[in-house]
């Protein structure tokens, strides 16, 4: 079963088409829920789940992960300092992040202070992460990213079986979309895509499908607009909505 990369500008929806999936294939198996996203913080409230401990932590913390790395650029690719020593399945998850029924969580990273360095690190172990867990039938992975495109220059994407792009009603949103299939249908990482719109009355929403049919971008899936959602997002509380309709349409 896939593993799935959720992008698309700031503020697209990313977070919630995230928990709304997992909410809806928690129902056929077990769901894993990997936040990438290095600043928003809104992820947990919408699960309902917070990990103790990130996967920065886990391999001991940011200093570390830089020796880690720069290791590896010192010998030029020829002694591989792995960050993680073997393959990781869901079992090993349950050992050292967030579960509830089977739903599971955790974060790569956050920025917690001012002038701590970039996020690079972050990326690199979501991609080496990524590229560890193993994935059995009736198992899904759901990476939700930072906004734009940063992860597909990290290389995060190359263990990914399955991207989703979130398009809200802005022309930037549609510009980032087709920048991104771009970026995922170059070399030898080219991945299947699926296009999501978010956010559209219905107005909006032919404005949309015209916009991207120019482009030749077909449009697979639509959330609509629900006061429940709206409301749980304005004051932080869990997103219990599933939705199979959505799910079987772009998966």
């Amino acid at each position: 079963m896939p593993k799935i990369l959720i992008c698309g500008r700031g503020g697209c929806g990313k977070s919630t088409l995230t928990t709304i999936a997992a909410n809806t294939l928690s129902k056929r198996g077990e769901v894993f829920v990997l936040d990438a996203d290095e600043s928003n913080l809104c992820l947990t409230n919408m699960l309902g789940l917070n990990s103790e401990k990130t996967l920065m932590e886990y391999l001991g913390g940011k200093a570390e992960i830089k020796k880690a790395l720069l290791s590896f650029l010192k010998s030029e690719g020829k002694e591989k300092t792995p960050m993680f020593t073997s393959n990781l399945t869901f079992e090993d998850l349950k050992g050292f992040s967030s579960w509830r029924d089977n739903i599971g969580f955790i974060r790569t990273g956050k920025i917690e202070h001012g002038m701590e360095g970039c996020a690079c690190p972050m990326g690199a172990v979501t991609r080496e992460f990524l590229k560890r867990l193993e994935v059995k039938d009736n198992q899904y992975v759901l990476v939700d990213t930072e906004a734009g495109i940063e992860h597909f220059g990290r290389g995060v994407h190359e263990a990914i079986d399955l991207v989703w792009l979130v398009i809200e009603p802005s022309f930037e949103s549609v510009s980032l979309c087709e920048k991104t299939i771009g970026l995922i249908s170059e070399g030898k990482h080219t991945k299947p895509y699926k296009v999501i719109l978010n956010k559209v009355s219905e107005d909006s929403k032919l404005e949309l499908e015209r916009l991207l049919a120019e482009k030749k971008i077909k449009v697979d899936g639509f959330l609509p607009f629900k006061s429940e959602i709206s409301k749980a997002n304005l004051i932080g509380e869990r997103l219990t909505i599933e939705d199979s309709n959505l799910i079987n349409s772009i998966l």
